[in-house]
């Protein structure tokens, strides 16, 4: 059975995913350390895995897999899903797959060692926009659909 996974913690896109989840029946796992409200829609279930790092990531890795679909911006956690064939995205709506993962995370320990020779390039980039909230509608709602005819075989 098709489930999505989202890595909760400093997720922008819940709202989104629960509406794509409820649309097309599919429970959702919102997976965190702590401080998230309990959802009423029956499909939504809050895991609140203990404190430490990478505690949901590795909750949620060990879960995902062909015909499921996970949202996060967590690379490590990404290579893991797309490894176990689950689908994965970012919260921009960018897909994460075999053919594009190992650049991911090249350029996430890229610029983690940018960061630390200089601790003057901080910073988080632009801020998330409507026009993010729909490009992410618009790839979980394809996501979803090809997920439920992956579990569906």
């Amino acid at each position: 059975m098709t489930t999505l996974y989202v890595d909760a913690d400093a997720c922008p896109v819940k709202d989104e995913a629960e509406r794509v989840a409820t649309r097309h029946r599919v429970p959702m796992k919102l997976v965190a350390n702590g401080g998230l409200r309990l959802s009423r829609n029956p499909l939504v279930e809050v895991v609140i895995v203990p404190e430490g790092p990478d505690v949901a990531d590795m909750w949620i890795a060990d879960r995902a897999g062909r015909g499921d679909v996970v949202v996060t911006s967590d690379m490590p956690l990404a290579a893991r899903c797309v490894e176990n064939g689950a689908r994965v995205l970012r919260h921009n709506g960018e897909a994460l797959t075999q053919a594009n993962i190992g650049a991911q995370l090249a350029t996430r320990d890229l610029m983690a060692d940018l960061r630390a020779a200089d601790p003057f390039r901080q910073g988080g980039g632009r801020a998330f926009s409507k026009a993010d909230r729909a490009r992410f509608l618009d790839a979980l709602e394809r996501e979803m659909r090809a997920a439920l005819r992956e579990g569906a075989a």
